[in-house]
């Protein structure tokens, strides 16, 4: 039976493996646009980095509001939607130190540092949505 997730049990399920995130905001004509993120969760945030030549980073420019679904797409199926409103920054320390994580999340803390020194160059931005809505359901097919 489908249950939702306490604040805990969504916590654990999004910063679980190597899960992505699916971010969607709106492009200048109004239409959908989502795309794969890698992430982490800090606190009550969401981080991600993202190049400000990409639709999603010219969408947070001008609409900072965002929503990332991670899913688990094997039976008995779950889901996490977190709303929230994103800011964005530059600031080539921060995007090292995130980006070094996010890449021991997604690459192995063999590879982590070598893609933290990638993406914390000039053009990447560190994104950072507090969050400020989640729908989180486990056990969908149960």
């Amino acid at each position: 039976m489908a249950h939702t997730m306490s604040t805990a049990e969504w916590q654990a399920f999004v910063s679980s493996g190597t899960r992505t995130g699916k971010a969607g905001v709106t492009s200048a004509d109004g239409a959908p646009h989502v795309t794969p993120i890698w992430f982490l969760l800090d606190g009550d945030d969401l981080v991600f980095t993202t190049h400000e030549s990409s639709v999603k980073h010219r969408a947070l420019r001008r609409d900072a509001r965002v929503c990332v679904c991670v899913d688990d797409d094997t039976p008995p199926y779950s889901f996490a939607s977190l709303w929230g409103e994103a800011t964005l920054s530059e600031d080539l320390g921060e995007l090292r130190r995130w980006a070094t994580a996010i890449g021991a999340r997604y690459m192995g803390a063999e590879r982590a540092e070598e893609f933290g020194a990638r993406n914390a160059v000039p053009g990447e931005t560190l994104v950072r949505v507090r969050i400020s809505k989640v729908v989180a359901v486990r056990d969908m097919a149960d």
